[in-house]
């Protein structure tokens, strides 16, 4: 037996390299999963806590402050549950999902901005046409 397929224990390559495939990066430990799950409950009762006990009146700044609590719970799901960081997958995972986050921020923004305009830019009709359409 060679030193080579001694080393290797019989596996070779062909060529395919292992992908990334680290199982002791892929999986978190149950200490993570307990992070993460604390993370996610506390980020769930604060909001619930703003909206039950009327914490916030301002309806506009309660929306905000709740959609901040979202996105931050967002966050501490892809990290701890998705394990999505720079190392995992080579940072394609990562890549991924910022090149996602564009598309939809551009496709909400230009969406949002073809509306307003076209509302805007809309001939208002007044009572007069609205009764000569009966």
């Amino acid at each position: 037996m060679s030193a080579l397929n001694h080393t290797d224990h019989g596996h070779t390559d062909h060529g395919h390299g292992d992908h990334g495939h680290h199982h002791e990066e892929a999986h978190g430990s149950m200490r993570d999963y307990v992070i993460g799950f604390v993370l996610s409950v506390i980020l769930t009762a604060i909001p619930f806590a703003i909206v039950m006990g009327g914490l916030i009146t301002d309806h506009h700044t309660a929306a905000l402050v709740i959609a901040g609590f979202a996105a931050v719970q967002i966050v501490v799901h892809m990290v701890y549950f998705l394990h999505m960081n720079g190392k995992a997958e080579g940072g394609w995972n990562l890549l991924a999902l910022i090149f996602t986050g564009v598309v939809v921020l551009i496709i909400l923004s230009g969406s949002l901005w073809v509306m307003y305009h076209m509302n805007t830019n809309m001939m208002p009709m007044g009572a007069e046409q609205a009764a000569q359409m009966d």
